[in-house]
């Protein structure tokens, strides 16, 4: 069985940066089995209903703008898998989830990035699910738990995004020790998820320090409840990683165990 785990990715120039978080990553494959295949749920990839790539391999989308020009030559050819893609879907059936295919989609930053550092030989075939931000933390909860068999298939569950994002203040305090906002947001959402208080998770918009400073826009924080969801009941959590690049952003990494091993 492998664990669901979540990453916070970090700027598209993360590759280059010498930083905790790049170095975390760089190390993540050594902690695990190799996958079978690996799903991954990236907070740049939103649709309506929850959309999977289906494709035999992945072209690399550069998904910014205004970034050096070294950037946009990073490719992360990794193979697709049609198959699996219809064994997501099939899933979501399952659980009532309406869901559909995109048969040229690539991956986004958010899935190369990490995908990268972890595994450069980009030898894994790579499935790619899409987010619904206006749906809420339940939706994505519930997406997870649909894909919970997935992680006794030798499949690996990686959800993409950031533990903190908000971008309209990382220049204000980039080179700067982290602020009291970014550290008691990041101090409630670690403690209530070690707790496993799904319901105040769920409600953390009302209820954690700062949240709507930390992510004025959900999407970066979603993925996160579906790497919690497809850990199934009463998931064990374990911190991987805890850093900060640019002050704001928390570059925390989780790992969600099942209590079924």
């Amino acid at each position: 069985m492998l664990n669901p785990i979540f990453v916070s990715h970090g700027a598209p120039t993360l590759p280059f940066e010498d930083v905790p978080a790049r170095d975390f990553l760089e190390q993540l494959s050594d902690m695990m089995p190799r996958p079978r295949a690996i799903v991954i749920i990236s907070a740049h990839w939103e649709t309506r209903i929850p959309t999977v790539n289906s494709v035999e391999r992945n072209d690399t989308i550069h998904d910014f703008r205004g970034f050096p020009p070294e950037l946009y030559e990073l490719t992360y050819p990794a193979p697709g898998n049609p198959e699996l893609a219809k064994r997501v879907t099939g899933l979501l059936d399952e659980a009532g989830i309406a869901s559909t295919t995109d048969n040229q989609r690539g991956l986004d930053h958010g899935a190369w990035v990490p995908l990268m550092l972890a595994w450069p030989d980009a030898d894994i075939p790579v499935v790619q699910l899409s987010v619904q931000t206006d749906l809420g933390p339940q939706h994505h909860v519930d997406l997870g738990r649909a894909l919970h068999p997935l992680t006794k298939e030798d499949i690996l569950i990686i959800a993409s995004g950031s533990f903190t994002h908000d971008l309209s203040s990382w220049r204000n305090y980039a080179g700067q020790e982290e602020p009291d906002w970014v550290s008691q947001f990041a101090r409630w959402f670690d403690k209530t998820l070690v707790e496993g208080n799904l319901e105040d998770l769920i409600s953390y918009r009302d209820l954690a320090p700062h949240a709507q400073r930390n992510h004025p826009t959900e999407e970066h924080l979603l993925p996160l409840f579906v790497a919690l969801g497809a850990a199934g009941p009463d998931p064990q959590v374990k911190r991987l990683h805890t850093s900060s690049t640019y002050g704001v952003l928390r570059m925390d990494a989780y790992s969600f165990g099942s209590a079924e091993a």
